[in-house]
């Protein structure tokens, strides 16, 4: 028993603690978009505007307890909150349990944090906030010096994945005359490779190109859409660089085999 005692508490702490960070990126997911600080003032009520109390911030909990409804105008809460708490708890365990301790593990979890951020965001609001993109690139490329991929293939990584959607995106306006990718996306996908590296950017790219070709197919066959809907494509970005990240070189390897 005591063997398996202390894996035991840490995938138990590391849920507990990624619920709490959670947590927080929920408070950054819905000021961000709205220019608001993050540190003040207090989580309050969306609709009555009352500060919340302490046990009305305990991640998942409250919101079971409060029956996803304010305990005092009754508005609703979100779904997103408890899931990106949910969601957030469940990568840190894994985290955990893949990396264990080391400056890996503490890269991998800032690159799962701000791409959880950079998905909700994009999905509700199409924005893609500097606030997180330029800090992440900064350091994806400053662990990259004491961890995977290696300052090299980081400093490719940043520079290529930037580089090919800007490339993309100037030339989409210069034979449409008008914007088809936003800017914001070239620089999450240069904060991508800066954490990934440039292999696993164009894994990212490939992934994300794929099922967002997919959605918007899908989207004109069911006619909720059209050729000029415009998809968030950091959403289908954020997922791609997800699976890159961990499945990503066992696929490469596999097409590489393939050729």
């Amino acid at each position: 028993m005591s063997g398996t005692l202390p894996p035991l508490f840490g995938l138990v702490a590391a849920g507990a603690f990624g619920a709490i960070v959670g947590s927080f990126l929920n408070v950054c997911i819905h000021r961000l978009p709205r220019g608001a600080s993050i540190v003040w003032p207090a989580s309050a009520c969306p609709h009555c505007a009352r500060e919340l109390s302490w046990y009305e911030n305990i991640p998942i909990v409250s919101y079971l307890a409060l029956r996803a409804r304010c305990r005092t105008c009754k508005g609703p809460i979100a779904i997103r909150y408890p899931l990106v708490e949910a969601l957030t708890s469940v990568v840190f365990v894994l985290a955990w349990s893949a990396y264990g301790p080391g400056p890996l593990l503490a890269s991998r979890l800032v690159f799962a944090c701000a791409l959880i951020v950079l998905f909700a965001i994009d999905l509700e609001h199409h924005l893609l906030p500097n606030v997180i993109t330029l800090p992440g690139i900064v350091a994806g490329f400053a662990f990259s010096f004491v961890t995977e991929p290696g300052w090299a293939a980081s400093l490719i990584g940043l520079l290529a994945g930037g580089g090919v959607l800007y490339l993309m995106a100037i030339t989409y306006f210069w034979v449409r005359h008008e914007e088809g990718l936003g800017m914001g996306d070239p620089k999450m996908l240069a904060m991508i490779g800066a954490f990934v590296g440039w292999k696993l950017t164009l894994v990212t790219l490939m992934l994300a190109s794929l099922t967002g070709s997919a959605v918007g197919l899908a989207m004109i066959a069911a006619g909720r859409g059209t050729l000029k809907y415009a998809l968030p494509f950091g959403c289908f970005l954020a997922a791609g660089a997800a699976l890159a990240a961990t499945v990503g070189p066992a696929l490469l390897d596999w097409y590489l085999r393939l050729l």
